[in-house]
Formats: C-alpha cells, sequence, structure tokens
C-alpha cells in the first residue's frame, strides 16, 4: 500500500461540511480485497482491538487495503480522544487507487493519525509489531498541545451555539469571531476593545491598589520595597503579617504570604525577585482567597481558592499522598485540564517544614497538609463555587475595581472571611485584579456547579440576534463567474455596503486592489473575511481551491452556479466527467445557509438538478421564464428572474420587479446573450442579500463592460474604424458564447487571435478552434506564456487541427508570442472589420492593446 498527496480540507469540501484529511491510496492487486490475505485482519485486531467491525463500502464483500487504513485512521483519533465520526474511501477510475478522507480536530493530529494507520496497516501485513500504547500516547500528547485550553474553548463552544464562525489566527489562544466588519477576537480571556493601558495597570500592582482605593474599594496597605532592607522596614510600619510578591507577577508566581519574621521576609523577597525586580511588600489580610470574575459590568462567577492540600491518613507519607491526589483525570500538567497537578518543589518542602513535616512524614489521620501557601490553581490548588453566595456589596466593590482599572473581563482578588456579608465589615480587601483571568474554576470547579462564563464572554462581545456574520455571495461555474462576482459586488457597493471581492484577477475591498493573480481559492477568501472594512463580501469559487482545501468558510448568505460546461478542466485530479464536475461546483449550494438562497440556472438541467442540494431557499433564472423547472418554481410563489419584452423580470409570488435591458449597458440592449446571463445570475443574487431594487438599477446602469469594471470580460475597442474584442474565454462554451455574441455585431472582415490553455484535454483545445474556424475569415494562433505541462508548440498544433474542416477560415497563421499576435491582427484591420482577441495575460495584454490604440 503507498499513500501519497496528503492535503488538509479545512473548510466544508467534496466529501463533508467537516475538516479532513484527504490522500490518494494505492493498492496492489493482493491488497483489493483483505479477505484474499491469510489471517491479515486477526493480525490486524491482535495489533489494533478498538478498531471496530470493518466493513465493506462497495456491492460486493470485497474490503480493500485503503478501507482498512481508512477505518485505522479514524479509530486511531478516537482512541486518542479526538471527537472525530466521519470517513470515506472512494475508487477512482484507476484500477487499485483510492481517494481516502477522514475527519480530524486538530489538524496535525489528523495527519500524524495518517502516518501510524499506515504503519499499523503495513505491520499486519508483515506480521510485524505495532506499539499501539506509544502511537495512542503520541496522538493524545499532541491533541492536547494543541487543542484550545478550558478557558478559551468554553468562549469557541458559546460562539458555535449561536452560530457566530471563529477561526485560530495562531495556534494559541488567539481567536477571531465573525467576519469582515463584524468581527471580533480574544486572546485567552481577554478582548479585542481591552486597552493595553489597562492590562499595564493591571499588571502593575501598586499603581491598581491607588485607583482602587480612590474609587473606594478596600485594599491592603503596602508599596514597592527599594531593597531588602526597605521591605522589612515597609512590614514594620503597616504591621506584620505581610505579603511580599513581585509587582507585576500573576498565576501566584514568587508571592509569599503570612510572612512573620525577618528571616521568612528574606526568604520571600529572594522569591520575588526570581520573577521581577520591583518587590511589593503589603498587609496580609486573614481569611479566605476568592476569585470574582467580572465581565463588562456584572459579576457572573465566584469561587472560594483553597491552597493545594492533602488530609493525612495515619498510613502513607505526604509524597505518597500527593501521588494519589495527582492520579484525579483532572489534574494535568498544564492549563488544558480543569485542575492542574500540585508540585513537589522546593516551596512545597519549605511549606510542610513550616508545619513540622518533610516529604516522607505520615501525618495522623484527618491532618490538613498544606503544600502551599497561595491558593492558585496554576501550582495546584482547588476550587468551590460560591457564585450565588456573593453578597450585592461585594459584587459591587468587584465590578468597581474591574471599571476603575478598565478591564472588560476581570479576575478580582478578594481575601476576606466570607462572601455573604460586605467587605469592609471584615477587614478584608481587593488584593489584585487581573486581566485575562484563568476560567477554569468557573467552568469546573472542584466542588459545585459550574458557570456559563463562555456565553457571558460571547454575549458582551455581540448583542442578542449578532451572529457577527456578513454576506457571503459565492459564485461558481464553467464560465461568467469572473464577471457575475465584479457586477454583483458592484451592485452592493451601489447600496452602501463596503464590499470584499475575489476573483481569478485579484483580491478587491471597496474597488481597491489588495492582491494581484488568480485569488480565487480559499486563503484568498480568508484574506477577505478578515478585513475590517468589510460589510458583505463576494467569492470566485474555483474548483482547484475546493479540491485543495475545501471553502473558506463554514456557511454562505447565496450561492450562485452559473452553468456547467464539459471544458473546464475535465480529467484533473479524477473529475472525469461533466457529473463530477458537478458534484464539486454544487459544494457551495450545499453549504448555504438556511436562511440563505441559492441562484441557479434553470436552462441548465445539471445546475438547476443542484436545487435538491440546498438547505436554503432557491431562486432559478433563465431567458425562458417556460422552462418547466422555472413554471413550476414560479407557481409555487418562488423567486424567478427572467427576459420578458427586452426587460429583466423578478418575481416573486404576486411582487413584480421590471428592468429594461437598455438601461443595463453590458447586455449592449440585450444583444449579448452570456452577459444578459450574467445580469440575471447577479440581480438575483444583490435581490437574495435584501438590497433594494433603486440600488439594483442604479448598479446595473453604472456598470460598464471596459477594461477597468471587467478586464478580460468581451471589452470592446475601436481602433481605426475597427471594432476590437478582448475576452478572456478559454473553453468551448465560452468561445461558443462569443461567437454567438459576435455575430449580433457589424463586420466586414472578422478575424480571432487565440491560443489553448496546456491543462486542458486534446478534445477541448481542437473543440476551440473547430468553433472559430466557422464564424472567422481569419485565425491567428499563438503559444501563450505557461504550456502547463505541454511541449513546446504541442498546443498549437491541436489548435490547428481544428481547423482541419474549418467552413470559413481561409487565412490561418502561427505567431510565437502573445503581443506579436495581437500586432499582427491590428495591422490587417481595415474600417469595418472586426477582431476578437482572446488574451491570456489579462492586465498585460490590455495595456499593450490600449498602448496600440492610443498610438493610432
Amino acid at each position: 500500500m503507498e499513500v501519497s498527496r496528503i492535503r488538509a480540507l479545512r473548510g466544508p469540501n467534496l466529501w463533508s461540511h467537516h475538516t479532513a484529511v484527504e490522500a490518494i491510496v494505492r493498492c496492489t492487486p493482493e491488497e483489493l480485497s483483505i479477505n484474499d490475505i491469510p489471517e491479515f485482519e486477526a493480525r490486524l485486531r491482535a495489533l489494533f482491538p478498538e478498531i471496530g467491525p470493518l466493513q465493506a463500502t462497495g456491492h460486493d464483500d470485497a474490503i480493500p487495503m485503503a478501507r482498512v487504513f481508512e477505518l485505522a485512521t479514524l479509530a486511531l483519533q478516537a482512541q486518542a480522544g479526538c471527537p472525530v465520526t466521519f470517513s470515506r474511501s472512494t475508487q477512482t477510475l484507476e484500477a487499485g487507487i483510492f481517494q481516502v478522507v477522514v475527519e480530524y480536530s486538530e489538524e496535525d493530529v489528523g495527519r500524524l493519525a495518517f502516518e501510524f494507520a499506515e504503519k499499523l496497516c503495513n505491520a499486519a501485513l508483515s506480521n510485524t509489531s505495532f506499539d499501539l500504547v506509544t502511537a495512542l500516547n503520541e496522538l493524545r500528547e499532541l491533541d492536547e498541545d494543541l487543542r484550545l485550553g478550558p478557558s478559551t474553548g468554553s468562549i469557541v463552544y458559546a460562539a458555535v451555539a449561536r452560530n457566530i464562525p471563529y477561526r485560530r489566527l495562531t495556534s494559541g489562544s488567539l481567536v477571531t469571531f465573525g467576519w469582515g466588519s463584524k468581527q471580533r477576537k480574544i486572546q485567552a480571556a481577554e478582548m479585542d476593545g481591552t486597552s493595553a493601558i489597562a492590562e499595564a495597570i493591571a499588571q502593575d500592582k501598586e499603581l491598581t491598589k491607588k485607583l482602587l482605593d480612590a474609587a473606594g474599594v478596600p485594599v491592603p496597605l503596602g508599596r514597592t520595597a527599594l531593597d531588602v532592607e526597605d521591605a522589612w522596614n515597609i512590614a514594620l510600619e503597616i504591621g506584620l503579617p505581610v505579603v511580599v510578591k513581585p509587582k507585576d507577577g500573576n498565576q501566584g508566581k514568587g508571592v509569599t504570604v503570612n510572612v512573620t519574621t525577618r528571616e521568612q521576609l528574606e526568604a520571600g523577597y529572594a522569591a520575588a525577585c526570581e520573577f521581577r525586580d520591583d518587590i511589593l511588600v503589603e498587609r496580609y489580610l486573614p481569611g479566605n482567597d476568592f476569585r470574582l470574575l467580572v465581565i463588562g459590568n456584572k459579576l457572573v462567577a465566584a469561587a472560594r481558592r483553597d491552597p493545594p492540600q492533602v488530609v493525612g491518613d495515619g498510613t502513607h507519607s505526604v509524597r505518597e499522598l500527593v501521588e494519589q491526589v495527582n492520579k484525579d483525570p483532572r489534574r494535568g500538567s498544564g492549563h488544558a485540564t480543569s485542575l492542574t497537578k500540585i508540585r513537589f518543589d522546593d516551596i512545597a518542602l519549605a511549606s510542610l517544614a513550616k508545619q513540622g513535616y518533610d516529604a516522607d512524614s505520615v501525618p495522623i489521620k484527618g491532618t490538613r497538609v498544606v503544600l502551599r501557601n497561595n491558593a492558585n490553581l496554576s501550582t495546584g490548588g482547588s476550587a468551590t463555587d460560591v457564585t450565588d453566595d456573593v453578597h450585592p456589596e461585594v459584587a459591587a466593590r468587584a465590578v468597581a475595581a474591574a471599571q476603575m482599572v478598565g478591564l472588560d473581563i476581570c479576575g478580582v482578588d478578594v481575601v476576606c472571611d466570607s462572601v455573604l456579608k460586605p467587605i469592609e465589615e471584615q477587614n478584608g480587601g481587593v488584593v489584585e485584579v487581573n486581566a485575562a483571568p484563568g476560567l477554569r474554576m468557573h467552568l469546573s470547579p472542584s466542588f459545585g456547579k459550574g458557570r456559563a462564563v463562555g456565553e457571558a464572554i460571547v454575549a458582551a462581545m455581540f448583542a442578542d440576534g449578532d451572529d457577527g456574520r456578513i454576506p457571503i455571495i459565492a459564485v461558481t461555474g464553467t464560465n461568467g463567474k469572473t464577471t457575475t462576482v465584479r457586477l454583483i459586488a458592484h451592485l452592493l457597493t451601489a447600496s452602501g455596503l463596503r464590499t470584499g471581492m475575489t476573483n481569478t484577477d485579484g483580491v478587491y475591498v471597496e474597488g481597491r486592489q489588495i492582491d494581484s493573480g488568480d485569488c480565487s481559492g480559499p486563503r484568498s477568501a480568508r484574506n477577505v473575511l478578515s478585513h475590517p472594512d468589510v460589510d458583505a463580501a463576494v467569492f470566485e469559487t474555483a474548483r482547484g481551491g475546493v479540491l485543495r482545501e475545501g471553502l473558506a468558510y463554514d456557511r454562505c448568505k447565496v450561492a450562485v452556479v452559473t452553468n456547467i460546461g464539459s471544458g473546464d478542466h475535465l480529467g484533473l485530479n479524477y473529475i472525469t466527467t461533466v457529473e463530477d464536475l458537478a458534484v464539486l461546483k454544487r459544494v457551495i449550494v450545499q453549504n448555504v445557509a438556511d436562511n440563505g438562497v441559492a441562484v441557479l440556472n434553470a436552462a441548465d438541467p445539471i445546475v438547476a438538478g443542484m436545487a435538491s442540494n440546498c438547505t436554503g431557499a432557491v431562486t432559478f433564472f433563465a431567458v425562458d421564464s417556460q422552462f418547466p423547472v422555472m413554471a413550476a418554481h414560479r407557481v409555487k410563489g418562488h423567486r424567478v428572474v427572467f427576459i420578458e419584452n427586452n426587460e429583466i423580470v423578478a418575481v416573486e409570488g404576486k411582487l413584480t420587479q421590471r428592468i429594461p435591458l437598455a438601461e443595463v449597458p453590458i447586455t449592449r440592449n440585450g444583444t449579448i446573450g452570456f452577459q444578459v446571463e450574467n445580469v440575471m445570475a447577479s440581480v438575483a443574487a444583490a435581490w437574495a442579500t435584501n438590497i433594494s431594487w433603486d440600488a439594483i438599477r442604479k448598479g446595473l446602469k453604472t456598470f460598464m463592460n471596459d477594461s477597468d469594471n471587467a478586464p478580460g470580460r468581451f471589452n470592446v475597442f475601436n481602433y481605426r474604424g475597427a471594432t476590437l474584442i478582448a475576452d478572456y474565454g478559454h473553453n468551448p462554451d465560452a468561445i461558443t458564447a462569443l461567437v454567438q455574441a459576435v455575430e449580433s455585431m457589424p463586420g466586414k472582415r472578422r478575424s480571432v487571435v487565440i491560443s489553448g490553455a496546456g491543462d486542458r484535454r486534446d478534445q477541448d483545445i481542437r473543440q476551440q478552434t473547430e468553433i472559430l474556424g466557422n464564424a472567422f475569415d481569419q485565425v491567428i494562433l499563438y503559444q501563450d506564456q505557461c504550456q502547463r505541462g505541454r511541449a513546446d508548440g504541442e498546443v498549437v498544433a491541436l489548435l490547428r487541427s481544428g481547423l482541419a474542416n474549418a467552413k470559413r477560415t481561409t487565412d490561418i497563421q502561427e505567431i510565437n508570442g502573445e503581443f506579436i499576435a495581437i500586432d499582427t491582427a491590428l495591422s490587417t484591420l481595415g474600417d469595418g472589420d472586426l477582431c476578437l482577441i482572446l488574451i491570456d495575460q489579462v492586465e498585460d495584454a490590455l495595456a499593450h492593446i490600449a498602448k496600440r490604440i492610443a498610438e493610432g
């Protein structure tokens, strides 16, 4: 078995709505059915008993090795604790070659599972060993390293529950929610609205205390020490016991509490200096340690934190008791679990010594032994939920503390006997205010119920009913995609929306190009969705990007399918038929939001059939309103767009809108048929986004078919009395549409300049000139800049062979170079002639034509 071309599908894709890893698996003839391999399944199950049933997917009982590989990859992830359920193996047209797709929750874990599954299958084949325990541990550890921690995860899960899209920007805890102008970001438990100044204040413990004291929030006395001698003087001034800690510390690092002697102070000062140079000495407040969580202007959770401790049983040593506690599955080594393992370090040993113990002491049964003075969860402490016990005055002081510092999410540390009564009545105080506080103690406390803090944070970022989404209009098809994308974007802009757009020419935001080249894939789409100035997005969705990586979004508002033709890269990536191509193109239709719309060409039966794959509504468009699918849809009161009396007509139930084609310049008064279809699709898409009909009319009227609005899409020029048309048509369907459009235009002598893309099938390249040879007097063939895997001169030879039976063409020339071919065609033009130039390098070719026109 050979596994190759492994790639991650990071969004909805050809196979499913899940993220998945896809691979090509080549099986030997013997591996096409494991039933023919003696004892294979028995050996496999001995190596991996949890693999589950091996079931065939075809019409016979044969189970190919690719299927075993698929199921092993899925089961390994599942056994490692990953929430995955989807997998699939599909036989290609090539004997023994399969496409295997397996869901992942973390991409690197999915890839590693592929590696282990291949080793497992080979081990079962060769009857060798496979270390299952090590494989599962590696997968589990990698998953724990990569997956979101409990704090960030709670916010993400709360957003997902509200249908708010999210994207991790790093492998850490930086996450963006929503799209475009509606997006918000968090870093762990910190929102993008929190200022750097507020965070800096929270880090400065002394400044924080001054501000809180000014706001009437009780705080312990104290100040920053110049040196250890000054620290002792401060302790004597404010009175022992005291707390010694770094001025801008976090997670309890370097904190020593209940200092009563000079020796303890010097040791605490040295411990604090390991983390910071500025050391704070403040009055020690006896009592319990409480963490109050404030989000916005509301207290949402509270917990009492207890230091790490064990209880003696009269039998086990302190070290053994700690080991027993650390076996709790909720305790981990980092922040990925709800609790952290108790550390048995020098600080713990020092704490034991104060109590008269060492690591091997056996405490009396029922005796509580404290391993640390501070109660932070990150050092092994525990938490008890007390949210329902918090006195209103205590909550008010916590909110005042958060707002005085300026934190949107704030952990307020209070020391007092109880939160059942005001802090002032028990001589307690606020000892710290924390930015980006840990949420673990509130989500999964050691005792008591968890609180919905993730939901509260999401509610602070997004108002009720706001899902953070901007309208996404995805456009696919064989021909007309780029023009349709540009026109839809123009219509949205006319309605006042700041629009982002991707197509084969580049990436545009508010009409400004921010990237160039073929940008019809998911990376460019994600860049637009990340742009803060985008209110709506229109994406040309090419087949290649969907195959390589899937979609850049989970759902779109509108999916437009213009048509499905036979000349669009058939024969590549196992897409061999028009039906295969349709399955790929309909991915955007399958991922329309429940309140979205699919805009489908009713004149194309394959496209019209995609309606059954849409969970949202459907709008059909076609020139002829009498197509059965159109008529039936209209009778049911659903939306249709068609042409009648040279007008665009949009109908929904009894409501009708009409726009004369004479007011749509791109159609040249309705004479360019393919542009009429592009306009209908665009109108239907704009209608689906609920923009006004006045904006649609204005947009149609102001969209000119020139090299600025639609470069390479039927751009018409005048050159010395002749008509020039530049277009990027590059497949038989496009050529047919162009010929039909050109035939409606006057022209004494007709010439065409054409090359061909090398990654098309031979018959598709030949068919282009077969069509042109019946419509043009002169055909100038040229070899374009990139032959895409073809030998030198091979494409031109195929184009020439397509002219073998030409009915009209009498003049055939071959030119090496696009611009030389253009100049050759221009040199032969006379008054009243017509020349169609099928350009390859769109921007450069249009600039060259503009230069020649300017020269006269």
